[in-house]
Formats: C-alpha cells, structure tokens, sequence
C-alpha cells in the first residue's frame, strides 16, 4: 500500500502517520516528491487495514500496489529514481562539474575499465586515461567469480587496497563486485558503488547485507532470471532501506552459440515502464567478443538505457581475465566519440 500525503502537509503529520504504520508492526518507507510525500508500507502478510490511515491528518489518499516488488515499482515512485555518487574531491578533468556522478534521466553515464585487478601500475593508467576522457566512475574486480577454480581469482584484499589507493590519487568513483557476506565491510571501505553480480542475484543473504551499507548498489541481471525475479532482488536492497539502487543488463543464457550470451535489450522499455530504477547496460560480458561491444553499447543508449558498463584495459591481448571482450584505449576513444554523437539527437548528455 502507498500513502499519499497532501501537498501542505506537515513534517509532524507525516511522523504521526510513520508512527501509526510502526505501530501496525509494518515497515514504513518515506518517499519524498518534488510537490509532497509519500510513504510505502512493506512488512504486511495480508491485507492492510486502511481506516487507521485514512483518518490520520495530512493525508490525501491510499493506493494499493499490486505489484510484488512494490518500492522498486512505478505504482510506488512514478517518478524516475536518480542515484547519485558522491567521489573523493580532487582535480576534476577538463569539463567535468561538481563532486558527484548522478544517474539518471537525460543522462547516459560511462563506467568503464579492466575485468580485474592485476597490479596497481596498470589500475593507475587506466584510472588516468578514463579520467582524462572524462568517465568519473571506474570498474574492476579484486574478487572474481570464475567458472574453473584454476583461473585468476583476483587479488582479494591486495586488490582492494589498490583501488582504494588509485581512488585517492585521482579522485575516480570505484565500482567493484561484492561476492560474499564475509568481505562487505572491506568492499564497502573501497567502493563507491557495490556490484553484486549475475551469479549472485539471487543470494539474498547478500542482498540484504548490502541493504544495510550505504552505498549505491549495482544489480545484475542473473543468468536466467526474468524481469520480475530481478526486481524481486532488487526489492530485497531496497526493502533494507538503501534504495539506491542501479540495475544492469548483461545478458541471459540462451541456445544461440554466436556470442558469450545473448545482450537481452528487450528488456529495457519493460523495466522503464514497470520500474522507477536506472538501468546500465553491459556489451562487454553481453557479447564476450570486443568487436561486437560499439555496436551493442550504440543500440543500448538508443533503446533507452542509463548508461554502459564497459571492460576497458591497457592490453587486452594479455589480461588475466575477460581480454577477448576488453576494448583497448584507442578503441574505447573511438566507442565514447560514437556516443556523444548519437546521444546528442537523442537529449542525453554523456555523464
């Protein structure tokens, strides 16, 4: 059920109404607007006894919500949800504004670098190049999820300690997967935004770990998983009370055989129209094959995506993890002056 509370109403009388749903022993969600707020209530078995509400000062109507995800939907939050990323201050590149990367209508924002974190000497140059491109926000993992247990597993701590030492020196945004519920505390330290992956999408332990951590999370759609069971998780962040919440497409399995899965761009006017979420795109794991990321990474900003997850590294020929899907520098140059064309037309500014 969502609450809607009129235009005048008073700070008091939205406490009051808090205080009644509390006293229900629901949980209440505040959700403040640009003209009033409103209030989502999760926690109920069964029906919710409205005349308690209804009468309470302030308020202007009760809506039921039918959907399961209830504050990852539109019938919740009509509005588009922007999420926005604090960065350590420092130096910003030539054109960049303010101290934060926000996500976001009107914008399509660039995460970009390497599968993995191999040494601090190449993290550094690429977290130097990408800033000097004007991408604020960097990917890489020091934990990594691999399907043999004898490929590079990532650096762990040591990878951690890295990305948070680059962060430092260039004021670039990390964004790097969480695997397990041992390491949040040591995740969250390095990151800006935790990325729990496709793997992972459904361990709800996780989820509602992160639900507890205040920062962004980045949610990948699970292999297999449709529309509905990825709002469901995101759901379980969001029901934590950390409602900062990116969702990223970076495909399903299927029975094609002509790329690393099939990049499910489908999915983006349904997610747009059922969620008030931001949604990334991710060509790189989407395809596995570099020269089919441009392509992808060019449709997803016109199909009506948030923003890309790229795999970016100095070397591509000779990285520990995912080089046949990393674009090179030059490569990456050539993709990011493809967008600013096409987002023009389409009123999205590169973020």
């Amino acid at each position: 059920m969502l609450v809607v509370m009129h235009s005048h109403a008073t700070p008091q009388q939205v406490e009051q109404v808090l205080a009644v749903i509390r006293g229900m022993n629901l949980t209440p969600h505040p959700l403040p607007g640009a003209t009033r707020t409103a209030i989502g209530i999760t926690g109920n078995v069964g029906a919710v006894d409205p005349r308690l509400l209804e009468v309470q000062p302030g308020v202007s109507e009760l809506i039921r919500v039918t959907k399961p995800y209830k504050l990852a939907s539109r019938e919740m939050h009509e509005d588009d949800t922007r999420v926005r990323i604090p960065l350590t201050p420092t130096p910003l590149p030539k054109g960049a504004r303010g101290d934060a990367v926000v996500i976001g209508p009107g914008t399509f924002t660039i995460i970009a670098g390497p599968c993995s974190v191999e040494n601090e000497d190449m993290i550094l140059r690429t977290a130097e190049f990408l800033h000097g491109q004007g991408v604020r926000l960097m990917r890489a993992g020091a934990f990594k999820p691999r399907s043999s247990p004898y490929s590079f597993q990532g650096l762990g701590q040591q990878g951690l300690d890295i990305l948070a030492r680059v962060r430092e020196k260039t004021g670039m945004g990390v964004v790097t997967e969480l695997m397990d519920t041992e390491n949040a505390e040591a995740v969250a330290a390095a990151a800006d935004v935790i990325q729990i992956g496709a793997r992972n999408m459904q361990n709800f332990s996780l989820l509602k770990r992160v639900s507890r951590i205040a920062k962004p999370v980045l949610l990948k759609r699970g292999l297999s998983a449709t529309l509905e069971e990825w709002l469901m998780s995101a759901e379980y962040v969001m029901s934590g009370g950390n409602y900062n919440v990116i969702l990223c497409e970076r495909g399903v399995r299927t029975f094609s055989d002509h790329s690393r899965n099939t990049l499910d761009l489908s999915v983006i006017p349904p997610a747009k129209h059922l969620s008030h979420l931001p949604i990334l795109v991710d060509p790189s794991h989407g395809t596995g094959k570099r020269d089919y990321v441009p392509p992808m990474a060019l449709a997803a900003l016109a199909a009506g995506a948030d923003g890309l997850l790229l795999e970016v590294h100095p070397d591509p020929d000779h990285a520990l993890s995912d080089g046949a899907q990393s674009l090179d520098f030059a490569a990456f140059t050539r993709l990011l002056e493809s967008l600013r064309r096409l987002a023009e037309p389409l009123g999205r500014t590169l973020n």
